[in-house]
């Protein structure tokens, strides 16, 4: 189990921080391209579950932008500004509320209207690309977050997390409904990134993202 962060040197502290903050800043420039490349493949094709993939990345960027602009605060004065973290985290949580209520509406929309999607190869191989990114890097911040004790890191690692998860259920959805021609397929798969984005968003608002490891 990681040490609480009071156990760490500052040294220790210096450098995880710096960690965080680099990981923050990666994820705000891969998640950039990921949404542009998703919103549109997913509004060409027609696909809200992809399209709901891309909101997440921009999501998950302006996440990082937060992230990365208070740690950046903290390796400037030496601590932490508890209440703009505080403020931070709850932006977070607000953000998980938000895609949770577009993949719902959307999905519902969709599913009301008997609306079929297009297949899109371009959102299957950015799925696939995000199963091998994301999952490295959401240990990695969850690491980092873990052994500094910082919720602040973990809801963005919760971020991360997903978008792994949206990518699984997101790539079953589309891949499945070009194999069966199911278009219920990709509003379910949409309800199912709504329930996971209301739970971590749940957590980040009320701090318990702490106890995860």
């Amino acid at each position: 189990m990681s040490r609480p962060a009071d156990a760490l040197t500052p040294e220790q502290t210096d450098r995880l921080t710096r960690r965080g903050l680099g990981l923050a800043q990666f994820t705000i420039a891969y998640n950039v391209a990921e949404g542009v490349i998703a919103v549109t493949a997913g509004l060409v094709a027609g696909l809200v579950s992809v399209v709901g993939f891309g909101f997440d990345s921009a999501i998950e960027s302006m996440s990082a932008i937060l992230v990365a602009l208070r740690l950046s605060a903290r390796l400037r004065h030496g601590v932490a500004d508890e209440r703009k973290e505080r403020i931070a985290l709850r932006l977070i949580a607000v953000s998980f509320f938000i895609l949770a209520g577009y993949v719902t509406i959307e999905g519902i929309r969709r599913l009301a209207i008997g609306e079929t999607p297009e297949s899109s190869t371009v959102a299957l191989i950015l799925l696939a690309a995000s199963l091998i990114v994301m999952p490295i890097l959401a240990l990695a911040k969850n690491r980092v977050g873990v052994a500094l004790h910082d919720n602040l890191i973990l809801a963005d690692a919760a971020e991360t997390k997903i978008c792994v998860l949206l990518s699984i259920s997101t790539l079953l959805g589309v891949g499945l409904y070009q194999l069966t021609g199911a278009a219920w397929l990709d509003p379910v798969a949409g309800f199912i990134i709504a329930i996971f984005a209301i739970h971590e968003g749940r957590e980040a608002w009320h701090g318990e993202l702490v106890c995860e490891d």
